[in-house]
This record gives structure tokens, C-alpha cells and sequence, in this order.
């Protein structure tokens, strides 16, 4: 019964490797703007914001962006120096890299959990694994 359940951990950890890769290879954030906006009186450090803020202004910068374009005035519409369109593109890249963090921590939390469900006979085995690969070098 336990190799059984050593060779469903072992896929499901296969699956996990690969969520992970994909991640890895998604988009980083990398600013066009200087990261620091007044909105409302308010200034705001895209870099340090947290996901329910920078949803909250995304969501307002996009009502802006709408009315800008209904007026035809998207393209000369600036905040502190940086078109709107660049706000929105780096509150977009802060809120992908929040949900991308998010996801890599519950990935290695499943990893975790299931690294201490492997029975110890399959953990011995994948040990001397590592070893072996890595005295081939």
C-alpha cells in the first residue's frame, strides 16, 4: 500500500515541479515608471503595495483610462510625469507578481506536506539517488 501511495506522492510532486517551472518562466516586474503615484491626495509605492491595493487602484486607473479614451484624450492623459497607460502597465506587473508569489508559496507548501507523507524507505531511496548523481560528476 505504501508504494502505492510513494508513487502518487511522487507524480503529484512531478506536477508540482512543473507548476513551479512555469512560474519561474512567467513575466518579472520590472517598472517603466518610477513606482511612486498621487492619486487622490494619496502617494502610493507600487513596489510595496499590497494585492488588495493595487487591484483597488488598477481598477481605478482603468475607469480613468476609459473616460480619457471616450474624451480622446488617452494618449496626452500623464499622472506625476508617466502616461496612464504605464501606471496601469506596472499596477498590472505588481499584481502579477503578488498572485505569482502567492502561488509559489502554496506550491512549496504542498511540496512540503507531501515530502512528509513519503514513506521512509522511499525517502532513503531518493537520497542515495541524490548522492549517486551527484558523485557522477
Amino acid at each position: 500500500m505504501t508504494k502505492n501511495n510513494d508513487q502518487k506522492i511522487l507524480e503529484l510532486k512531478k506536477q508540482i515541479e512543473d507548476k513551479k517551472q512555469k512560474l519561474s518562466k512567467s513575466k518579472k516586474f520590472s517598472p517603466v515608471t518610477n513606482c511612486s503615484i498621487e492619486i487622490d491626495g494619496v502617494r502610493h509605492n507600487i513596489q510595496v503595495l499590497g494585492k488588495d491595493v493595487a487591484q483597488s487602484l488598477l481598477i481605478k486607473l482603468n475607469s480613468y483610462a476609459l473616460s480619457a479614451k471616450d474624451l480622446g484624450i488617452l494618449d496626452d492623459y500623464y499622472i506625476c510625469g508617466y502616461k496612464l497607460k504605464e501606471w496601469i502597465e506596472d499596477l498590472k506587473g505588481r499584481y502579477n507578481h503578488i498572485t505569482r508569489k502567492e502561488e509559489e508559496q502554496k506550491l512549496k507548501a504542498m511540496e512540503n506536506k507531501l515530502d512528509h507523507l513519503l514513506s521512509n524507505e522511499k525517502r532513503v531511496e531518493l537520497e542515495i539517488g541524490e548522492i549517486a548523481e551527484m558523485l557522477k560528476d
